[in-house]
């Protein structure tokens, strides 16, 4: 796993309106110095994020990263984060949840398929950069918390039908998972 700061967020996915960009913003602006926000992920607002990396230390973006780097990123994180405005069953919210990283999204879709509000993780107002943030502190200041929404939505994760989402990561998984 890859972790480059004590206190770590991850956002991945396609830097665009619908997946919660401006949101993601917002919260940025708003986090604790101590608390490191990666972005991974390349698309039409890519010039927004990097102009907000460059006056914000704790913010990295990376930029576009293959899938391996992707999943070991986000297993170093404590979170994920998951602002999108449209989201069918989301890969990258189970990656999170195989890497028993915790996971805060927005209340749409798919996420509340793979997501129980406050049991797997936390379900918001993608359009709410303050409720993302509560959850945020919450979370970093609640270990308990944590291990216990880790351990639930990895074992959701272990019972799930991946024929439903494809056999595409399972490979990734068992590769990472055997390190």
């Amino acid at each position: 796993e890859e972790r480059l700061y004590k206190k770590q967020i991850i956002f991945a996915g396609r830097l665009s309106k619908e997946k919660g960009i401006y949101t993601l913003i917002e919260l940025a602006k708003k986090l604790d110095e101590d608390t490191y926000l990666i972005i991974v992920g390349s698309g039409p607002e890519e010039n927004s994020i990097k102009k907000l990396a460059k006056t914000k230390k704790n913010i990295d973006f990376l930029g576009y990263q293959p899938r391996k780097r992707t999943v070991s990123l986000i297993r170093g994180s404590d979170i994920l984060i998951q602002p999108s405005f449209v989201e069918a069953i989301s890969s990258t919210v189970l990656e999170a949840m195989t890497c028993k990283t915790c996971v805060i999204a927005s209340e749409i879709g798919g996420n509340k398929e793979l997501i129980e509000d406050s049991t797997d993780g936390f379900l918001v107002d993608p359009n709410d950069s303050d409720q993302f943030l509560d959850k945020i502190e919450d979370l970093f200041s609640n270990q308990e918390k944590r291990n216990q929404f880790s351990k639930h939505s990895f074992d959701k994760v272990q019972k799930y039908d991946w024929n439903h989402v494809g056999k595409l990561y399972l490979n990734i998984y068992e590769s990472l998972l055997n390190e």
